[in-house]
């Protein structure tokens, strides 16, 4: 049988010019494919006053990418320090930069405020704590958990059980607070599920999030320029798999705001989201090659990559799809465990994967691996993290991230 393929951007000669440039393991993201996903999302929101979509640079922490999105129109959604002054590096500054932190620390809130930064609380006694180290800005927005009101999926959970967020009582009780305060700009934000790749979800978050923003304009006396849906929108891991209808998102959203706003004498509030995965995921490939074939109760294929570099697939037994070049039209007529070299048992890209028959030397392609996939590596067992390398439009490729080597890894020793 032939197993089900995805296409790549690239040949096997040109991965074969880049290994011999640069020793795998090592990401290669597409440039072409990740301009593509954000020209796609900002027309699906074409309609929306001022709408904008804040990368979550957690998925995908490189300032070439985010300068590349911002060549899009795209701002930054930061969660910590290191991440903002990453914003900053790549050129981006002022309410191009959104900070949504949880349990933030005070150098954070005093980082937002020297840049201009948007600011999301996550919780109502951070405003106090703001104003206390930082001073309170113009602009406040709060995130917003609804509880048993609405399901969240696998991956975010009950959002009740979820540390993320305020209540409904505590949105009405904030926003007078930060109103008597002195701020006069108001933004409203909810992030209910991850890889979500019904569109109903989306549109349901903005019903929710638009009925909030006219009772809490009515009840405070106060307008929103801002409503953030959030990120969350999924991708289609498997081959068999459907991308996410964005029409359907576009559409069922607007059909929502306009119900809320049309015709109120409420001010239409600017729109946004915070997606990482949607637009970095799909175009990002853990390049490896195949060191060892091992033969016990199973076959196995091991990987000159290992969990260090792709946790997903272990953490939470999530499906990657794997192309052998080379071999892509050959029939997967054998069935491996791929693996790393790390002390764990879960170190398995795939269990039982059809896949032809591999030989060492072999390059594998681990896909949609473009968020939160070099950004939760690790350096247990003393793995080095990996290179990241962008593929431009021209078919060039360009280092964005060295490897790690021994010396990174002793650095911070005290001997």
């Amino acid at each position: 049988m032939i197993a089900p393929m995805k296409t790549l951007p690239f040949s096997l000669a040109q991965a074969r010019a880049i290994v011999a440039a640069h020793p795998t393991p090592f990401y290669l993201y597409d440039a072409a494919g990740i301009r593509g996903a954000a020209r796609a999302l900002n027309a699906t929101f074409a309609w929306a006053p001022a709408f904008r979509e804040y990368f979550a640079v957690k998925a995908t922490p490189n300032p070439h990418i985010l300068r590349l999105l911002a060549e899009e129109g795209c701002g930054a959604d930061c969660s910590s320090l290191p991440e903002l002054l990453l914003a900053e590096h790549a050129g981006l500054a002022g309410e191009h930069i959104l900070l949504t932190s949880n349990d933030t620390p005070a150098e954070e809130f005093v980082a937002a405020r020297r840049i201009g930064a948007l600011i999301n609380l996550d919780d109502l006694g951070h405003l106090a704590y703001l104003a206390r180290y930082a001073g309170l800005p113009e602009f406040i927005s709060f995130r917003y958990n609804p509880g048993p009101l609405r399901e969240g999926n696998a991956i975010i959970g009950r959002p009740e059980e979820a540390k993320f967020g305020v209540t409904r009582e505590q949105l009405f009780e904030g926003f007078a607070t930060a109103r008597d305060a002195g701020v006069r700009r108001f933004g409203l934000h909810a992030m209910i599920v991850s890889n979500e790749r019904d569109p109903g979800s989306v549109v349901a978050t903005g019903q929710l999030l638009f009925g909030l923003v006219a009772e809490l304009s009515a009840a405070l006396g106060i307008c929103f320029e801002l409503v953030n849906l959030g990120g969350g929108i999924g991708i289609p891991y498997r081959p068999e798999e459907a991308p996410v209808d964005l029409h359907a998102i576009g559409t069922g959203v607007r059909v929502a705001y306009e119900a809320t706003f049309s015709g109120t004498g409420l001010p239409r509030p600017a729109l946004a989201m915070e997606c990482g995965r949607l637009i970095t995921g799909p175009h990002g490939y853990l390049v490896a090659s195949v060191r060892h074939l091992k033969r016990s109760y199973r076959s196995y294929a091991g990987l000159d990559a290992s969990m260090a570099n792709l946790m997903r697939p272990g953490m939470y037994g999530a499906y990657h799809h794997i192309s052998v070049l080379g071999k892509e039209h050959l029939p997967a007529t054998e069935r491996y465990d791929v693996t790393g070299s790390l002390c764990e048992n879960n170190d398995k890209f795939a269990v039982q994967r059809p896949l032809p028959t591999l030989a060492p030397g072999d390059l594998l392609v681990i896909h949609d691996t473009g968020a939160h996939g070099h950004a939760m590596g690790f350096n247990y067992n003393g793995k080095l993290r990996s290179a990241e390398l962008l593929l431009r439009e021209d078919g060039s490729t360009q280092l964005i991230r060295r490897a790690e080597t021994v010396e990174d890894y002793m650095a911070t020793i005290v001997w």
